[in-house]
């Protein structure tokens, strides 16, 4: 018993903790050199041409608190949901043997229910990108 938890106390003692605090340590210090090295030996060559506002290659026109079609954002977010859908599956792939027919059923469901508002959102014209 004595030896168990000796065993115990040395695996959970603070020094073990220490090679992963000083690569963090080494990780923020080398940011912070890279960073402040680039600011000090970088060209500082202003232009009107580099201090113009830039958006993916796209020159400005107008106003950009205009509004927006709200169909980017919708597509966006139904990506992003039936994306994290399938994130479910791994951990029932890796123990559909121990699930059984109770987590076959599980994930059935969870299927169906993504089925349903899949079947939702399409009739309701959200992926039709004609107005």
């Amino acid at each position: 018993m004595d030896f168990f938890l000796l065993q115990v106390n040395q695996v959970n003692n603070a020094g073990n903790y220490l090679p992963i605090a000083l690569q963090l340590l080494f990780a923020a210090g080398l940011i912070t050199t890279i960073i402040i090295g680039s600011n000090f030996l970088g060209p500082k060559r202003k232009t009107a041409d580099k201090l113009q506002n830039f958006e993916s290659g796209i020159e400005i026109r107008g106003n950009a608190r205009q509004p927006m079609a709200i169909k980017y954002f919708l597509v966006a977010i139904l990506f992003v949901l039936f994306d994290v859908e399938v994130i479910f599956f791994y951990p029932y792939a890796v123990n559909f043997r121990e699930l059984g027919w109770n987590g076959f059923m599980a994930v059935v469901l969870f299927v169906g229910l993504f089925l349903a508002g899949f079947i939702y959102i399409f009739k309701k014209g959200a992926l039709k990108w004609e107005e």
